[in-house]
């Protein structure tokens, strides 16, 4: 059976075709992913400041905004993640950061962001071998 490649339109690369055939699962694992990532940087922001007087961690419930993005039919590519303040005080001084809770907030995200990110590679390798760019 001969396989049929149809050329992208003028100016636009076979990437950018292979990238407009992304479905919403794919687009929102990737939004997932920026969700993740966010996350990790205030995560990271926060134990930086664990000797700050009167820092208040800062965190985001980006699975929560993506699914109720997602439920009532916004794009995923749509999805703008807020960070909030967690107002506690941990300590004398009223700085909030607990080290432990962020240490394990820090492993726990990285490994769903380790695990979003190999969903997302083995779906864009398995559309890749669809549409016959995984072979040689």
């Amino acid at each position: 059976m001969d396989r049929v490649v149809t050329e992208p339109k003028e100016g636009a690369s076979f990437r950018d075709l292979f990238m407009s055939l992304l479905d919403t699962t794919q687009q929102a694992l990737e939004s997932a992913m920026s969700g993740s990532m966010l996350r990790q940087t205030l995560l990271t922001n926060n134990l930086a400041n664990v000797d700050t007087p009167g820092y208040q961690p800062e965190d985001v419930n980006f699975q929560s905004t993506l699914s109720s993005a997602l439920s009532s039919g916004q794009s995923p590519t749509s999805v703008t993640f807020q960070p909030y303040s967690v107002q506690q005080a941990t300590s004398a001084d009223g700085n909030g950061v607990s080290p432990e809770q962020q240490q394990a907030a820090l492993s726990s995200n990285g490994l769903l962001y380790e695990t979003l990110t190999q969903v997302a590679a083995q779906r864009e390798s398995i559309l890749e071998n669809a549409m016959g760019m995984g072979q040689t």
